[in-house]
């Protein structure tokens, strides 16, 4: 017998050797469980995006999750990976000045407006002063800055922020702008993303391959720290660590996250809702949804 027949009979040998594939776990029940949450809320349009990896268990589930939603604030998510490529690859460092200014221009005109409608009042009282990109960074992250996200997008670039997610296999997550730049939303030029595509990001970051497994790290810290806690959080047992980024505008509502239960693997949702004006009903829907599906893959 040739060697390399002996070869072949050797991995054929080995393969019928290997144990099982465990059985993908059925996914009825909480198909089951997030439909009836959903049917309580009629006027709502919901996306839900689920991902668990674990050796030997791979759970998948999408509801309406290529439909695309404004994206809200939860592009502020592709912002910080594209700071963070862009510091790993020498171009800027974390302690780099930033003057303050609330002034930017129009993707339509480049005519002039200003941030109006903020979560975080206290780098406005920093207007012509220097902060670090680092901190501008975690206040676009953790306290939702629309004035911390207008600056480093202009720093960064949009086109930057686009090409990193169409690399990371998430075109779907367009990041076409900064924040209220009414022109641009008037003409119907808007971030926008879906349930698959933040999952996509999120799940990058969570396995450290987003930028690098030290750079990951660091953002899941920053998203471990966010301000905002009325959707995914709110249906997790207290203590589970969650690293999430919300968003929210009129009639949408969004949350995504990373959440590593106290046992069991880590697994990545993302909730976008659209259609609901009140946002403590909303919250309440993406709550429920929540904790239908740690329910389902939690126990």
């Amino acid at each position: 017998m040739t060697a390399a027949r002996l070869s072949l009979v050797a991995l054929a040998v080995l393969a019928g050797c290997r144990a099982p594939t465990p059985p993908v776990p059925d996914p009825s029940p909480l198909v089951a469980s997030v439909e009836a949450v959903v049917a309580r809320y009629p006027g709502a349009t919901v996306a839900v995006a689920v991902r668990r990896a674990a050796p030997g268990d791979t759970i998948v589930y999408r509801r309406n999750a290529d439909r695309p939603f404004h994206a809200a604030s939860t592009m502020k998510v592709g912002v910080m990976v594209e700071a963070f490529r862009q510091v790993e690859a020498g171009r800027r460092a974390w302690d780099d000045p930033v003057r303050v200014e609330n002034r930017f221009r129009s993707i339509v005109d480049g005519s002039e407006y200003r941030i109006e409608d903020d979560t975080d009042d206290g780098l406005y009282a920093l207007q012509g002063q220097d902060v670090t990109f680092r901190d501008l960074v975690e206040r676009a992250i953790t306290t939702s800055s629309n004035l911390a996200t207008n600056l480093l997008i202009g720093l960064v670039t949009a086109d930057s922020v686009q090409a990193t997610m169409d690399r990371l296999e998430a075109p779907d997550l367009r990041v076409l702008r900064g924040v209220e730049d009414l022109k641009a939303f008037r003409a119907g030029l808007s971030n926008a993303t879906t349930a698959n595509a933040l999952a996509t990001v999120l799940e990058a970051i969570r396995d450290g391959r987003a930028v690098s497994p030290a750079a990951d790290a660091e953002m899941r810290d920053i998203l471990d720290d966010q301000a905002f806690n009325e959707m995914i959080p709110a249906g997790l047992p207290p203590g589970t660590r969650v690293a999430h980024k919300t968003g929210w505008i009129t009639e949408i509502h969004h949350d995504a996250a990373i959440v590593y239960p106290t046992e069991g693997a880590p697994y990545v949702l993302v909730i976008l809702t659209e259609g609901i004006a009140d946002r403590e009903a909303s919250a309440r829907l993406g709550a429920e949804i929540t904790r239908a599906v740690h329910t389902a893959l939690a126990g």
